[in-house]
């Protein structure tokens, strides 16, 4: 028996070294391919102070390349993270939860719609996915140490548009479609479009030159976002040669600017919640593979596919299977089969339209690119320096009869329930220079965009799926933007982006009023619930309740966002004042003992809260301080006169090296966003790329 496991340990032995031979005898090979990538064209980064790189390229792919390489020296790691599902290697990487995304990947087919519609893509769209691709496999080969596995390259550009395959149907509820098959409540939980509890975060504003004092034209970025990870902004400044002139932020694996101004215009986004996502009830035979539709029985499409899944050290190799019917992707729970069928599904034109929003420099084109209508849902709200605002709520809606209840789990047996088709441009409701001079969102209904005159209504726009909720942050921008009386300075404008004010009409506001009303907490806490009374419902650091209320209110915003579940008027108020008095011996510290910015060296005051329009959302730290994590993230001013941009500026909350925390760069905005200040933002000089060009 010795001799036999004597024998076992040792051939055990040689196969881990013959497979870890084999495995660096393929990164070397991966290497040698990723160092004999060369640019397409010449190339210039350069880094402002606060290492915010401008990229000239003598060509649009050129750009590309050096935007890929600029990023890559910033953050690899989340480049790599972002990319990994597409090759079904993040379970590698983060066990079993990146695991989670290898597997929506295969469900959702995104390598196979990329390779199958990438000829769809202009050739300019696709050099462009090429070069942003060899820019990453670039930086990649000279920098082999930080690969987190070789088998993430090289990458291609079908991976890029997988990429965007993959990621977009995220932002219409697919995510929590998802997670309500798996856990049995698709047909118990409800299904009510734009709930208040689905309310995500960003606020933009727009403002007519017959609105500001200075007669300019403004807009207002103010995307809230994860400040770390894969959705968290980058900020770029982009020129080519070839014309294509852009700044702003972007995601990790995008080869241009998401949110974009350059001398002529300027556009942001909000997330808006239209009804996009349809779930379908399979009628499977006993042998669970055929489902019933339209009086035929018909084969459930599988493929069944390997994973590595980390444990510690270990990866460990696990077989997954995804099926699909003629709707969509489908998943099985103990209650049976359903199906999924999404806007945009198996497209790739939202890669395509970006593009064209880069190279826009007039309304017109700015418009043409939009009624591409290839990127299925958020909002875009648009300024420029011809003194034009606009607001479109940007949804990709499916023909459907309004005589069904699509809200609700449909029958999966009937072709009556399967649509094909989109409503027109015309279907979205759209906001051109209106007579109020400014347009606001916040994650809102779009019937709630400007002054009561200038509203649009419901009734005009029959489409089954508007969304209808209302947020902290519109009440309180329509009521201050509606109370002003005259132009705005920009002094004005700043007021109210960084209010941190309640309205007690919103949802969150209501949920606080009924909670500090309720005659059942007398006894309960009466030294918390009398502090608690005299908040002046602002989160401004100016009142003894401010850091009492902050906990309180974030309690119930994230049992309104079904984070946790809904506390009881009890358990907020007792669990809020036991932190503070833990933490600081009583139950009134200043808000900013409380709140704070942490990174790298520095621990900051912040203001602000949860749907606040200075939003702000924490994590809670040993020393039972909050730490900022998410809300306020990417911030940008732009002023437009007619001659041009007079005005950019922008700021971050962390740094634009978000994973090198040797870099000057790593933290380095902190203190400007912990004090309400912005860095200059400047549009690159496109004679640097024309030089290139020559």
């Amino acid at each position: 028996m010795k001799k036999i496991a004597a024998a076992l340990a040792a051939f055990v032995a040689v196969f881990a070294a013959v497979v870890l031979v084999g495995g660096q005898l393929k990164k070397q090979a991966t290497v040698r391919e990723l160092r004999a990538v060369t640019e397409p064209a010449p190339f210039l980064i350069e880094r402002d102070d606060f290492g915010v790189p401008s990229i000239y390229g003598a060509t649009d792919p050129a750009v590309a390349f050096g935007l890929a390489y600029a990023h890559a020296e910033d953050d690899f790691q989340t480049l790599q993270e972002r990319l990994a599902p597409i090759r079904s290697q993040l379970g590698a990487v983060q066990g079993k939860d990146g695991a989670v995304l290898d597997v929506i990947n295969k469900m959702l087919q995104s390598q196979r719609i990329a390779a199958r519609e990438f000829g769809t893509l202009t050739p300019e769209a696709q050099a462009m996915a090429q070069a942003y691709a060899d820019g990453i496999n670039k930086y990649a080969g000279e920098n082999p140490g930080e690969m987190l596995r070789h088998e993430l390259f090289p990458v291609t550009a079908q991976d890029i548009i997988a990429g965007f395959v993959l990621v977009q149907p995220f932002f219409h509820k697919f995510d929590d479609v998802l997670k309500r098959i798996n856990n049995g409540t698709i047909e118990t939980g409800g299904g009510v479009v734009g709930s208040a509890a689905e309310a995500r975060g960003s606020n933009a504003f727009a403002v007519a030159p017959s609105r500001m004092a200075d007669g300019t034209t403004l807009l207002i970025s103010n995307s809230h976002q994860p400040w770390t990870g894969p959705l968290a902004w980058y900020e770029a400044r982009l020129a080519s040669g070839e014309g294509w002139s852009m700044a702003g932020p972007l995601f990790p694996g995008v080869p241009f600017i998401l949110m974009g101004y350059n001398e002529h215009l300027g556009w942001t986004n909000t997330v808006n919640i239209p009804d996009l996502v349809d779930v379908y009830r399979l009628e499977m035979d006993d042998s669970g593979k055929r489902y019933r539709f339209d009086g035929e029985w018909r084969d459930l499409e599988s493929e069944s596919f390997w994973i590595k899944v980390r444990f510690g050290p270990v990866l460990v190799p696990i077989r997954q299977t995804v099926h699909r019917s003629v709707h969509g992707p489908v998943l099985k729970n103990d209650d049976g089969a359903y199906a999924i069928r999404y806007a945009g599904m198996g497209e790739i034109q939202h890669f395509e339209q970006y593009y064209r929003l880069n190279r826009a420099k007039s309304f017109e084109d700015w418009q043409e690119a939009m009624r591409m209508q290839a990127i299925p849902s958020t909002n875009f709200v648009y300024a420029d320096r011809e003194g034009n605002i606009a607001y479109l709520y940007n949804a990709k809606f499916p023909k459907r009869s309004p005589d069904i209840d699509w809200e609700g789990v449909l029958p999966g047996n009937s072709s009556e329930f399967l649509w094909e088709e989109y409503e027109p441009f015309e279907a979205q409701p759209y906001y051109v220079n209106p007579d109020s001079g400014w347009l606001v969102n916040a994650n809102n209904t779009p019937f709630l965009a400007t002054d009561a005159a200038n509203n649009m209504r419901r009734e005009d726009f029959p489409v089954v799926g508007i969304e209808t909720i209302t947020t902290n942050r519109i009440a309180r921008s329509i009521a201050l933007m509606s109370a002003h009386e005259g132009a705005f300075t920009d002094e004005d404008i700043d007021r109210i982006k960084y209010d941190t004010g309640y309205d007690f009409s919103s949802p969150l506001g209501k949920l606080f009023a009924d909670l500090v009303a309720d005659p059942a907490l007398a006894g309960v806490d009466d030294e918390a619930l009398s502090l608690l009374r005299t908040w002046d419902q602002t989160l401004d650091n100016q009142g003894a309740a401010d850091a009492l209320a902050a906990l309180v209110v974030y309690d119930l915003y994230l049992g309104m966002r079904g984070w946790h579940e809904m506390p009881s008027h009890e358990h907020a108020l007792t669990e809020a004042a036991k932190h503070l008095r833990e933490t600081f011996g009583r139950i009134d510290p200043t808000f900013t003992e409380l709140s704070r910015l942490r990174r790298g060296e520095h621990d900051l005051p912040l203001t602000g809260g949860p749907d606040a329009l200075k939003a702000l959302y924490w994590g809670f730290d040993e020393d039972g301080r909050l730490y900022g994590l998410n809300g306020d993230g990417y911030i940008g001013y732009y002023k437009w006169d007619e001659n041009g941009l007079v005005r950019a500026e922008s700021i971050y909350p962390l740094g634009a090296a978000m994973t090198r925390p040797d870099s000057p760069h790593y933290d380095d905005q902190a203190p400007l966003f912990a004090e309400e200040a912005m860095k200059p933002a400047p549009v690159p000089d496109w004679r640097k790329a024309a030089a290139l060009a020559q």
